[in-house]
């Protein structure tokens, strides 16, 4: 199972996200859950660093499936509308009955 965990402050504003596992929806190289939260997530990473001027950082494993991606400041407007498109989407993931058991979305405060 794919886990994500959004980590937003206190304000609602995102500090980041952490995404973890494998969808094992079908066999490596052929799994479309993997492939569409790869798609997405690395979609967003890109986007924040290339259209906004908001650092960050970003740890990555492909063999276990894990992302971790901090914020080093406030989100601008930019940054947050991209990450709201991310979160978008993994939910779309998540609210399909045939996906959802491959995929769990958690909002943290931090």
């Amino acid at each position: 199972m794919i886990r994500a965990t959004i980590y937003k402050n206190d304000r609602h504003e995102y500090a980041g996200f952490d995404i973890s596992g494998h969808a094992e929806y079908s066999d490596p190289g052929s799994d479309v859950v993997c492939a569409a939260v790869s798609a997405i997530v690395i979609n967003a990473i890109n986007s924040v660093e290339r259209f906004t001027d908001v650092g960050t950082s970003t740890v990555s494993d492909e063999e276990s499936g894990k992302i971790e991606f901090r914020l080093k400041e406030r989100p601008s407007h930019d940054a947050s509308l991209l990450l709201d498109s991310m979160v978008l989407g993994l939910e779309q993931i998540e609210d399909s009955s045939e996906y959802e058991p491959y995929i769990d979305i958690i909002f943290k405060e931090v």
